[in-house]
């Protein structure tokens, strides 16, 4: 009999196909007591798993490249801690086996992270696959992972670790879901990129049998267990039918009427532009920096090494708009030559355009790379600080821009509540806002985005943090600036269209998610999605706004 079940859902598509689980994670070792004799024996069979799994992360992660790349970067330079090392060859040294070792290690670390709040309990997840993998190895046993099989299938786990998404192969994988995770985590962000549907924050997702048929809806976040024939029909019908109007729709961003709405995307360095290219990206609306400053966490990279990186995405976009986000640093992004290592909650603490203005060389570097990189580029570069909290964080930073000798226009992220609501004052000194929702919505409603049982309160569809973008709009329209969004938000057709409504003027996702934003932007006339935005705005929670928003645009 035909069940439905409702997550969250953070990538379009359908998929049919049977269950099938993630592997089982690695058991506790046994708690046994080795001779003193074997312990640099120990001591070297840890150092050699931590860097074999180290390597094979950063291996994945140049598979993969793009935004998998920097995650699985960061995840080989958490697996290598030299303060978790040293625990581990401490407890060796006092008896423990190597397996021991690095499971109670990583345990005393897992609940530091686990009361630290905000971002760093967010990097759980992560720092239980790295365990995984380490103990694993010293085990002898099969890595945790994803299942083998020669046919398509659905995958569903706990959640998905960055390792195990980036490398799914769509052909094989139809689509995933997850029970934790929410709509900014990041395996949601890798699906997107790879464009396989999926739904996360599904309550007893596990308790679905293995081989049983279900249909996933990765755009309502609704779970059809044993479909019916007629089910089934139905959504492949839906399925070509956006497949269709995906195709018919090619060009600019605009509404029915002609409303101009530009298309950018999001890239995480070089090897994301092919992509967005073929999208057909009018732009990219945020280029995070970041990847470039993963390599090595005891310094920052040099000014060449940052022109040459900066200037492969420039040139992918001539004529184009270039929106580039300083470093952010701090908080889940923690850089050794950067952010303090006893701040007791860095997410509330020194991160982003305040790590920078601690460390002005860090940021003149940056600035003074990217002016090299833009010399003699028909590009129109824009350059915006992270974290900007009033008038004072914005103009220290277009102050850094001046003097580094910047020509462009520089720009302000709107992350935190106060930069939305004293929006107008912050544009007395930049010359346009943009729009995190993702860190806008976690600091909005205290919740972390990494955690599903708080994932209600990160839906972008939130009346709120509606509120929050329709300030920030208002602010930019009176002012005469421009206000985009680059957090994940502007992927949801739907809420693109409610976005477009409150006054946003261009729009920035994962590439994947230009064609479906393009064909649904095109069905409705700017006046519709002020309607559907007001109608949204009215609502109380996020499942009537969208509910609100769909019924003014479908004519109900």
């Amino acid at each position: 009999m035909e069940t439905t079940l409702r997550g969250v859902g953070v990538s379009h598509g359908v998929a049919i196909g049977e269950v099938r689980h993630m592997g089982t994670a690695v058991l506790e070792p046994p708690a046994k007591q080795i001779p003193a004799e074997e312990a640099k024996r120990e001591q070297g069979r840890a150092r050699q798993a931590v860097d074999a799994v180290a390597a094979d992360l950063m291996a994945r992660g140049n598979l993969a490249g793009g935004e998998a790349q920097a995650v699985l970067e960061a995840q080989a330079m958490m697996a290598q801690d030299p303060e978790l090392m040293a625990d581990v060859e401490r407890r060796i040294a006092v008896g423990s086996t190597a397996e021991r070792a690095v499971y109670d290690a990583f345990a005393a670390y897992r609940e530091l992270l686990a009361n630290a709040g905000e971002y760093l309990a967010g990097r759980v997840a992560d720092l239980d696959d790295v365990r995984n993998r380490i103990v694993a190895r010293l085990l002898g046993v099969p890595m945790p992972g994803v299942p083998d099989s020669d046919e398509p299938y659905v995958l569903v786990a706990r959640d998905l670790a960055p390792a195990d998404t980036a490398l799914l192969d769509p052909t094989l994988v139809l689509g995933f879901v997850t029970e934790e995770g929410g709509p900014t985590s990041h395996s949601a962000i890798l699906a997107r990129a790879l464009g396989v549907p999926a739904v996360v924050a599904l309550p007893g997702a596990g308790e679905l049998a293995e081989g049983t048929v279900i249909a996933v809806d990765g755009s309502t976040g609704e779970i059809f267990v044993d479909p019916t024939e007629d089910k089934k029909a139905q959504l492949e019908a839906s399925a070509a039918e956006r497949k269709a109007a995906l195709s018919a729709s090619t060009g600019p961003g605009a509404t029915a009427d002609g409303h101009k709405v530009p298309l950018l995307a999001n890239v995480g360095g070089p090897a994301d532009v092919p992509a967005a290219v073929e999208a057909g990206a009018e732009g990219v609306g945020l280029f995070r920096t970041e990847f470039l400053f993963l390599d090595d966490s005891k310094k920052a990279p040099s000014e060449e090494k940052q022109v040459a990186a900066y200037r492969q995405v420039l040139e992918a976009f001539p004529e184009g708009r270039v929106v580039v986000r300083v470093l952010d640093a701090g908080a889940d992004k923690p850089l050794d030559f950067l952010t303090p290592a006893d701040e007791p909650n860095p997410a509330l603490g020194v991160r982003g355009l305040r790590t920078l203005l601690d460390h002005p060389d860090v940021l003149r570097t940056q600035l003074s790379a990217l002016a090299k990189a833009a010399e003699g580029l028909p590009v129109h570069l824009e350059v915006m600080a992270p974290m900007v909290a009033d008038r004072a964080d914005a103009k220290a930073f277009a102050d850094a821009c001046r003097a580094a000798g910047l020509r462009a226009k520089f720009g302000a992220m709107v992350e935190i509540p106060s930069a939305a609501l004293r929006a107008r004052s912050i544009l007395q000194e930049v010359e346009f806002l943009s729009l995190g929702t993702n860190d806008l919505a976690q600091y909005t409603f205290a919740a972390d985005r990494q955690v599903g049982a708080v994932s209600r309160l990160q839906d972008p569809w939130q009346p709120a943090l509606l509120d929050l973008v329709a300030l920030s709009a208002e602010a930019a329209k009176a002012e005469g600036r421009s206000c985009g969004v680059c957090g994940e938000a502007a992927a949801d057709p739907l809420l693109a269209c409610v976005l477009t409504g409150l006054g946003v003027t261009s729009l920035s996702m994962g590439s994947a998610s230009i064609p479906y934003v393009r064909a649904t932007l095109a069905k409705y006339t700017l006046a519709q999605c002020e309607r559907a935005a007001a109608a949204a705005r009215a609502t109380d929670s996020a499942e009537d706004a969208r509910e609100a928003a769909r019924a003014v645009l479908s004519g109900e």
